[in-house]
């Protein structure tokens, strides 16, 4: 066995590190830093697809807002209509109401008369009911019979001004007879303006 003591050390040579290749010289023969590299693209080009896919949610966002904001909804857009609608019928009504007061301003003596008579006139709610129920056979709320009896009002005022209008033809003077009440009928028929009430029969070839 050999004497230690005797035995030369070995002397170890520490080689020098080897430079590390420039990510443009050792991409072919450095593996591990290929790989760093290639997450790391991967991550950045991740990130800017995210990018871009929320800024694309935001500008739908945007432009549902916006489409919203121009165009409402449905119910909206109806409730609008229906204040649009209510807000002219509105302007009409008091148009007419003032129409109205300037003409009556501008009556005579008798035709302020004759106008408040017109208008106080009305036929009796109790008859017109007990008509509807006896053609029907059925009871009646109270709305119909106001409604029936200013139809009916309408109705009679036509027949007189007709009435009026074949006096004045005839040479006669009011108050108006019976043949002038007759012959208006007759004419508002002819001209169908009042409802045929006899049942024709239909003869089909």
């Amino acid at each position: 066995m050999a004497d230690p003591a005797r035995v030369k050390p070995i002397a170890v040579v520490s080689e020098a590190p080897a430079e590390r290749p420039k990510p443009s010289e050792g991409s072919r023969d450095a593996p591990g830093s290929s790989s760093k590299v290639s997450e790391l693209t991967t991550v950045q080009t991740t990130a800017k697809e995210q990018g871009k896919v929320r800024s694309a949610e935001d500008d739908a966002a945007g432009e549902e807002e916006g489409s919203s904001s121009l165009h409402p909804p449905p119910a909206k857009k109806l409730k609008v209509e229906h204040d649009k609608k209510k807000e002219k019928r509105h302007k009409v009504d008091e148009d007419e109401i003032q129409k109205m007061q300037v003409l009556v301003s501008s009556f005579s003596e008798e035709q302020l008369n004759r106008y408040e008579m017109y208008r106080r006139a009305a036929f009796p709610k109790a008859a017109i009911k007990r008509l509807i129920q006896s053609i029907t056979g059925s009871s009646v709320s109270q709305n119909v019979v106001i409604a029936m009896s200013g139809i009916a009002k309408v109705f009679a005022g036509e027949i007189v001004e007709e009435a009026l209008d074949v006096c004045e033809k005839w040479g006669d003077t009011p108050p108006l007879q019976p043949k002038h009440m007759r012959e208006a009928v007759r004419r508002l028929k002819s001209r169908e303006q009042i409802p045929n009430t006899k049942h024709k029969k239909i003869l089909f070839h």
